[in-house]
């Protein structure tokens, strides 16, 4: 069904979108972690930043695909 089709497809950018989202959001956490040699914290979040990218890198890469 078209409808279903076109309601998941924009489900799936939100989700993309929201992923990215939290991206921006870390970076400047781990500027202000590095910034009182806070290297444990930088690294949980550049971690976690990574899977965000990639989850979101998957979910774009799901959209091209239709």
């Amino acid at each position: 069904d078209l409808t279903e089709d076109v309601a998941v497809t924009r489900a799936v950018r939100r989700l993309a979108d929201g992923h990215q989202t939290r991206v921006r959001s870390a970076r400047p956490l781990i500027a202000k972690a590095e910034a009182v040699d806070d290297v444990a914290t930088a690294d949980l979040v550049t971690q976690r930043m990574q899977v965000h990218e990639k989850t979101a890198w998957m979910l774009r890469a799901m959209l091209a695909g239709q």
